[in-house]
């Protein structure tokens, strides 16, 4: 056992080391293996590393570079495409702009329109059914006439006395009827609905404007007279030139704004000679001769006759003529001072002439007994007249047609203005086309054509009822009993027993020296009158106009008789 011990004794440091010198021998293996592990570690750190930090493995790469290649193969890009697509962007923000620009300026044109009907303190708006609405100088239907007003012609209210507004509107102050207007809210809204864009007329007091047929400067197309402040719709601007209704005006001489439309002015006598650029009156007391060349030539070239203080604008002078322009004859007068006036005389002869007529502008206007529908129609007056004016209601006008034969005077006779078809203003008397008749070898046809040169010698001589005298005075029934006396032509004294002699004729078989006879409203006839031809008479009319020549259906004609042959 001790021999066992001291073996063991003995040994133990041999084996130690043993060990030791194992363990050295594996080192370097366990050191380079230690590294690659540390090496492996470092390089998987640094590929999260890049991964977290969205840096594309090598791997990734090649996968993003096929997806890349795949896709460029698969969406190749198309310009006339995108082209497309930004022109309808660009058309959608242009629309989108426009839609914009234009609220804004319906916005501002509701604005502007409040503004006019905000200029009137205490708004009143003319109300009518059809034609206009007087305005006078006093609160009386008597008053006299200043002005008119369309339906929805704005005014300001002034004040009222009794049943009349006095108002402002326009170059207009005067008084209308209050039934016919309309105030307060319901004025201002309804108002606001006739806002619109028109022309108002720039010109002195004095002064008119023309209207033309045609945009242009030529002394043939004028068409009209507009007077100071009055105010037209505006159809269409053009380069210099307002298109309104009727025609045209220079915008030179126009305000065009927003507005409503308000009063036109009756300046009474200086309005009828404010129309004549170039004035010139006839100082004769029967007709001067309007003639189709600067020269007397007899009867070959007179075409029209201009009455006594009638007008006619100077065109021209040529060698003791004045070429002329008056109604619608153009021609030529003699620039005799005993015959004619210019310049200041012919404006104060017209102050004294002119006068207020009622113009109609339609073939032919119905003819009342009162001013209403409801009275009987007993005549028709013709647009190629103009007849003298009596008085004026509203919405009608009583007219002075022939005083005829009987004793008083003829009936009252009323025109209806509310259709705008007689326009009521002062005037003066125009030409009127004539052309005198040949003496033809015809024995009959030279009989009438004396007869009726003859009748004319007197035209412009007076009426006087009861009376036969060619030169003092004589009426419609003496007149032409006195002229057919001259060629031993026998008639009775009166027009009614007249129009019972000779024999019966019709319109087309009519020729000059038949006689044409008229009635009152009752049917009767009272008024009588010579054919001279070329659709004209010669007759006695009245005490204001004397005798005269006229178309001769300017009133409705009920019989023609011949007592010649």
């Amino acid at each position: 056992m001790s021999e066992q011990k001291e073996n063991g004794n003995e040994n133990p440091a041999p084996r130690s080391r043993s060990r030791q010198n194992s363990l050295r021998d594996y080192r370097p293996y366990v050191l380079l293996g230690v590294a690659v592990i540390a090496v492996a570690a470092v390089i998987l750190a640094a590929g999260f590393g890049k991964r977290d930090r969205g840096e594309p493995s090598q791997e990734a790469e090649v996968l993003a570079q096929g997806d890349v290649s795949e896709s460029t193969e698969e969406e190749t890009i198309d310009p006339e495409a995108i082209r497309r697509s930004l022109e309808v962007e660009n058309q959608q923000q242009s629309e989108e702009e426009s839609r914009r620009q234009e609220e804004e300026s319906r916005q501002q044109e509701e604005e502007d329109k409040q503004a006019v009907v905000d200029s009137y303190a205490n708004l009143g708006l003319v109300q009518i059914d059809a034609g206009y609405l007087n305005v006078r100088r006093t609160a009386a239907a008597d008053g006299d006439i200043i002005g008119k007003m369309q339906s929805n012609s704005a005014c300001e209210i002034l004040g009222q006395e009794g049943d009349w507004y006095q108002i402002r509107s326009g170059k207009v102050e005067g008084y209308i009827s209050a039934q016919y207007v309309l105030t307060g809210e319901e004025a201002r809204s309804r108002a606001l609905e006739q806002v619109a864009l028109r022309a108002e007329v720039m010109v002195e007091d004095n002064e008119s404007l023309n209207i033309r047929s045609a945009p242009e400067m030529d002394p043939a197309n004028i068409v009209g007279q507009a007077v100071a402040g009055d105010r037209y719709l505006v159809q269409e601007q053009l380069d210099g030139w307002i298109r309104i209704d009727g025609g045209y005006i220079s915008a030179d001489y126009a305000d065009v704004k927003l507005s409503l439309n308000e009063a036109r002015k009756m300046d009474l006598k200086a309005m009828a000679i404010s129309k004549y650029n170039n004035l010139l009156i006839s100082k004769v007391t029967n007709y001067l001769n309007v003639r189709s060349s600067p020269a007397d030539e007899g009867n070959a070239n007179i075409i029209g006759k201009l009455p006594g203080k009638a007008a006619a604008d100077i065109l021209g002078e040529e060698n003791g003529w004045y070429q002329i322009r008056s109604g619608n004859i153009s021609g030529y007068v003699s620039a005799d001072p005993q015959y004619v006036a210019t310049g200041q005389e012919a404006y104060d002869l017209a102050m004294e002439a002119a006068s207020l007529m009622a113009i109609v502008n339609t073939d032919r206007l119905n003819v009342r007994m009162e001013p209403n529908t409801d009275s009987g129609i007993w005549t028709q007056i013709s647009k190629e007249e103009r007849y003298p004016v009596v008085a004026q209601l509203d919405g009608w006008v009583q007219i002075e047609l022939d005083t005829g034969d009987e004793e008083g005077g003829g009936d009252a006779a009323y025109v209806s203005t509310m259709d705008n078809y007689v326009d009521v203003r002062y005037a003066l008397s125009e030409a009127i086309k004539f052309s005198p008749l040949e003496e033809l070898a015809n024995q009959q046809a030279a009989q009438r054509a004396k007869i009726v040169n003859y009748a004319l010698q007197f035209v412009g001589n007076p009426y006087v009822w009861g009376g036969t005298s060619l030169t003092r005075g004589a009426d419609c029934s003496g007149f032409v009993q006195s002229v057919l006396k001259n060629f031993g032509i026998s008639v009775p004294r009166v027009s009614r027993d007249q129009a019972r002699a000779g024999k019966a004729v019709t319109s087309s078989e009519m020729r000059p020296g038949d006689l044409v006879f008229y009635t009152n409203s009752s049917g009767t006839v009272n008024h009588v009158a010579m054919y001279i031809g070329n659709g004209q008479v010669v007759h006695a009319s009245s005490a204001r106009t004397g005798i005269k020549i006229s178309t001769w259906n300017y009133r409705t004609p009920y019989r023609i008789r011949n007592v010649i042959d």
